[in-house]
């Protein structure tokens, strides 16, 4: 594209340097952040967050039950998101029970309570 059709008659250079010094202070926030949404944009992990923020553990068995997809399958999503800092685990017995890191909890929550999940639930049941 030609830049001159684009150019403007003022730039508000305050404004541009406070930007730039904003963006550069939030550099590894916005990483952090971006690699959650990275960890989240497959529909099998979404749909496990879902679960685990609904019924707050879950073991690879549950989801399996649940989405209907084979146990290595979910595995491989749990060890993304595990890797990724999005959530733990908890061994009981020979069980291993996944969750939410505490820390991810309400940014998960709110995901689902902005797309209005939560009230088609409610609707559905």
């Amino acid at each position: 594209m030609d830049d001159e059709k684009f150019s403007r008659v003022f730039a508000d250079k305050a404004q541009i340097e406070n930007g730039r010094e904003n963006i550069s202070e939030l550099e590894e926030p916005m990483e952090k952040l971006a690699s959650l949404f990275n960890l989240a944009g497959n529909n099998a992990r979404l749909k496990i967050l879902y679960l685990l923020q609904d019924k707050h553990e879950l073991c690879v068995c549950d989801l399996s039950d649940i989405l209907k997809m084979k146990i290595p399958a979910i595995s491989q999503h749990l060890r993304k998101m595990k890797d990724g800092g999005i959530i733990d685990n908890e061994k009981v017995s020979q069980t291993v029970y996944y969750h939410l890191e505490p820390k991810y909890e309400d940014l998960i929550k709110s995901f689902f309570t902005l797309l209005n999940v939560q009230e088609v639930v409610k609707k559905s049941a």
